[in-house]
């Protein structure tokens, strides 16, 4: 997906201006690093830069605000999560619960995506940008798709009860580490789980 469009603020110095490319990806990696060690509230957009190695006034002049820095780093990590392949939020209903489950903890059981995964949801508990940041990218993109698959009066609220306990799940298993949930396998979570968000989205 298209990270968020920059807000120019500030201009890079001459060193930095020579390295550019590698300059805004090492601001991203390190904004992930940051965000998910530290949470949305501890993080600063200095601290981002010295990690990357960079003057703060880079990463304004890409990124703009510590919010929009935030969604940058973490929407192209989670490209895979918010575009679902349309097998999943357009194939049969029966069945959809465990597509989903499957999908979902594909996507945390990937070390690639985990990080960015975990750098939300920690910051999304504490802080309420953060928060608006996980509604605006999950809710309205994900959510939305299979709702508007179940044809009901209360087709959001269905959809939002999945994603409740798919979200509980991956806070116990891979924020807080509840034993033993987070030593289970991958396999064992999706034949429990996936007949729960089954009747969520379509029970009568």
């Amino acid at each position: 997906m298209t990270a968020a469009a920059p807000r120019r603020r500030g201009r890079p110095s001459r060193t930095d201006s020579a390295d550019l490319p590698a300059a805004r990806d090492r601001i991203l990696t390190a904004a992930r690093e940051e965000f998910s060690e530290r949470g949305y509230e501890k993080t600063s957009v200095r601290g981002i830069a010295k990690t990357a190695g960079v003057d703060s006034a880079l990463v304004h002049h890409y990124y703009g605000t510590k919010e929009q820095v935030f969604e940058a780093s973490i929407e192209v990590a989670i490209g895979p999560l918010l575009s679902a392949p349309g097998s999943i939020t357009e194939g049969p209903l029966d069945g959809v619960g465990e597509r989903l489950a499957r999908f979902f903890f594909g996507v945390w059981e990937n070390p690639a995506t985990r990080k960015a995964l975990l750098a939300i949801v920690r910051s999304a508990v504490n802080n309420e940008v953060a928060a608006g940041v996980f509604r605006r990218l999950i809710s309205a993109q994900l959510l939305r798709r299979i709702a508007d698959r179940l044809d009901r009066p209360d087709a959001e609220l269905r959809a939002e009860l999945a994603a409740a306990q798919l979200v509980g799940i991956a806070m116990l298993r891979y924020v807080i580490r509840v034993e033993p949930l987070a030593s289970a396998t991958p396999e064992q979570i999706i034949e429990r789980v996936s007949p729960v968000i089954q009747t969520h989205l379509t029970a009568p």
